[in-house]
């Protein structure tokens, strides 16, 4: 991995901004992919795939680095990233990419109360100002049109997947730093594609490659090579020289672009509960994020 002490900061933080766009894009990627192909299936595909990749890339620190202790840390890092990423995009078969994009984000307000059951953290009162902030934004999220509070099926799905993307977090944070962080990371890919194998095998139809068109191929190397591949390496290299809050404000615009992109691109309708549910949860990830240094992209 590219040594980051010659990079300039500012190239290094518009090369968060490019990764917040490449994950916003792959709300609407993701959407499109799953039109083809069921949930499990993709991620398994992508998943086994991004993990081929680095560890075809850096073979010499995984072939160094690995060992029982890796294995063990990446499971318990992988099965929670699997399962978030798994809900995740069940959940987006029944609602829309800017939706999902910004229910997914409430994981940063999430991980302070996680971090505080499994590590004994207290939140300090910046992560209950955005736990209620956050639970308005939801709320606006919502209603309808006539203004009748509703969630779809896929809504609540988004919103459990945050629950295990802040688990997730937790893992990281008490696993990471003892471990090397590319031969981490590979497990867990491994892991997490292992997650999606089984859930497909039990309740997913074989999907028959010679029947999926160009885009479907298009679309899984988008998510394979620049959503996973790409803008790990990115982000690995910047956040290394970036200040880690400067860095969390900077990730957290992949919820703006996965909303513009969805509105876009996609179609989805901005109204105004919408719009103001959005600036709320948006406030909410930069009040919790700003203070605790977090910033990861889930797409």
């Amino acid at each position: 991995m590219r040594d980051s002490s010659n990079i300039p900061a500012w190239a290094l933080e518009l090369a968060l901004v490019v990764t917040t766009i490449i994950w916003g894009g792959a709300f609407v990627v993701l959407k499109g992919a799953l039109d083809a192909v069921s949930p499990g299936w993709l991620l398994a595909a992508r998943f086994f795939l991004a993990g081929a990749i680095l560890a075809a890339v850096f073979w010499r620190r995984l072939r160094d680095n690995l060992d029982g202790s890796h294995l063990v840390a990446g499971l318990m890092v992988g099965l929670p990233e699997g399962l978030a990423f798994l809900i995740q995009n069940v959940g987006l078969t029944d609602t829309t990419p800017g939706r999902n994009a910004l229910l997914t984000a409430t994981y940063c307000v999430m991980v302070p109360f996680v971090d505080w059951l499994v590590q004994r953290r207290r939140p300090g009162a910046n992560n209950l100002v955005a736990a209620f902030m956050c639970l308005v934004g939801v709320g606006l999220v919502s209603l309808r049109g006539d203004l009748s509070p509703w969630l779809s099926g896929g809504d609540w799905l988004t919103l459990l997947s945050a629950l295990f993307f802040a688990l997730n977090i937790v893992a990281v944070g008490r696993y990471g730093s003892a471990h090397d962080s590319v031969t981490l990371t590979i497990v867990m890919f491994f892991v997490s594609s292992a997650v999606s194998l089984a859930y497909a095998l039990a309740r997913e139809p074989l999907p028959h490659a010679l029947d999926l068109g160009a885009d479907f191929w298009l679309q899984l190397a988008y998510l394979v090579v620049l959503a996973s591949v790409v803008a790990l390496l990115i982000q690995n290299v910047a956040q290394k020289k970036v200040d880690p809050s400067r860095a969390a404000l900077l990730l957290s615009l992949e919820s703006v672009f996965a909303m513009l992109f969805s509105v876009l691109l996609y179609g989805e309708p901005l109204t105004p509960q919408l719009a103001l549910g959005f600036v709320l949860v948006f406030s909410a990830v930069l009040v919790s994020e700003l203070a605790g240094g977090r910033g990861k992209g889930r797409a």
